[in-house]
């Protein structure tokens, strides 16, 4: 039997970000406004799929939603490092508020086409391309205990996947019985939440440094420093190849609901469903987590699980064993998502925040519209089974190449480890004299 106590201590420390008043009104506005966001990310995929019936268009409308975040982010962290962050954040989640309710107005009067679609993607991307930079470094004002960081972005991803996992089980069930337009509508209305939580916040006044040079010396300021430090390189690069190759199954799951498995929107919504089930469970184990210490090596065994876990599902043509791997998948997808935010989050230099998750948002967000691309392209031509096949390979691949770094990426971190009083500085010498050594 599990002693009680150390069962509640293990509670509270899974819950400890919630202990700040301003994290709290974000976690569970923005909590309520997810499982909209994720009824219409359903909700599109399922409706483009109906009107065309074709992997490739499928590609198509992600590529259109996640470019302009590609190539917008970095300037969008330029100005996250220069603006109020709290103030950004309030305008892109109103405008995502129109972006949704225009495709529902669209959907509802029933003159939507797949053109409606594409150009409020695009619109959707330019959103996410300021507002992605602003959240994730947002986290960092909203959490008065820095000791308390790695919690919140552990709870931030928890919340995210826990709509991930409500979100596309309704959305299947909506599509079927009121279609898609009701999906979009609901959305809508539920950024009222996150706004609300916004403006409800207290927070002090925080000083920004006046900018000291133009918008793209800046950007090449950050870039430098993230290209210049091993460890914030490397993760950044496996996390870009994950999304390259990984992430864009997701654009295929209509086709294996519909072709592979035999089913329809409620099939879509169980497997998106159970994939949400596996990346709760991978976000409530990083929350009870007490340090960033390992986490290097929890994102290899995250990755590896994530790329094994496509390959399996490549070749399961039966519902059951579908969801039993879509649990893996979507645990070892946000885990290695969540504990590379992490480390990063952990690493960076206060001034350059803004800048350094632009390069996270162009590492996830950013890469997948050309593997969404690429994954319609190859679905259409060698099928979604092989591509996602193949993009588990690759995923494996990076991994295994992260892994042979490993070790030296972990003494180049020993010192900001130090400075930050995560390692103790004696012990922390003894290591960096015992590798001189040997």
């Amino acid at each position: 039997m599990i002693p009680k106590a150390p069962v509640e201590s293990t509670l509270r420390a899974m819950g400890r970000a919630l202990l700040h008043r301003n994290y709290r009104l974000f976690f569970f506005g923005q909590g309520v406004s997810l499982i909209g966001t994720w009824l219409t990310r359903v909700a599109t995929s399922w409706l483009v799929y109906r009107l065309t019936d074709s992997a490739l268009i499928l590609g198509l409308v992600g590529f259109a939603g996640q470019i302009p975040t590609f190539v917008l982010a970095p300037f969008g962290g330029v100005l996250v490092d220069r603006w109020n962050r709290h103030r950004i954040l309030v305008v892109t989640q109103v405008l995502a508020m129109v972006q949704s309710a225009l495709l529902a107005f669209f959907a509802l009067t029933h003159t939507i086409t797949v053109a409606h679609v594409l150009a409020l993607s695009v619109f959707q991307g330019v959103i996410n391309a300021f507002d992605t930079p602003a959240r994730q470094a947002f986290v960092v004002d909203m959490v008065e205990d820095r000791a308390d960081l790695p919690n919140a972005i552990a709870l931030n991803s928890s919340m995210v996947n826990a709509a991930r996992l409500l979100g596309p089980s309704v959305a299947g069930v909506l599509i079927a019985a009121v279609g898609e337009g009701t999906c979009f509508l609901i959305d809508a209305v539920s950024y009222g939440a996150v706004i609300a939580s916004l403006l409800m916040m207290r927070l002090p006044p925080v000083a920004r440094a006046p900018a000291r040079s133009r918008i793209l010396a800046e950007l090449h300021e950050g870039f430098r420093y993230a290209a210049s430090f091993a460890p914030i390189r490397a993760i950044l690069l496996l996390l870009a190849l994950v999304s390259l190759t990984g992430v864009p199954y997701t654009v295929l799951m209509p086709v294996f609901a519909a072709r592979v498995i035999g089913g329809g929107p409620h099939i879509l919504g169980i497997l998106m469903g159970a994939s949400g089930v596996g990346a709760v469970a991978g976000a409530l184990l990083l929350a009870s987590r007490r340090s960033v210490l390992g986490l290097g090596r929890t994102m290899v065994i995250a990755g590896a699980l994530f790329g094994a876990g496509l390959i399996a599902f490549s070749f399961s043509r039966w519902l059951p064993l579908s969801m039993v791997i879509m649990v893996v998948v979507g645990g070892g997808m946000m885990v290695q998502m969540a504990a590379s935010n992490t480390l990063l989050q952990t690493l960076v230099d206060e001034d350059k925040r803004g800048r350094v998750m632009s390069f996270y948002t162009m590492a996830f967000f950013g890469m997948a519209p050309f593997g969404s691309l690429a994954a319609g392209w190859l679905g259409a031509h060698v099928g979604a089974p092989m591509t996602v096949r193949l993009g588990g390979v690759v995923t494996l691949v990076g991994v295994a190449v992260f892994l042979h770094k490993l070790p030296a990426l972990r003494r180049a971190v020993r010192p900001t480890y130090v400075r930050l009083g995560i390692l103790p500085e004696i012990a922390a010498g003894i290591s960096q004299t015992t590798n001189k050594q040997g």
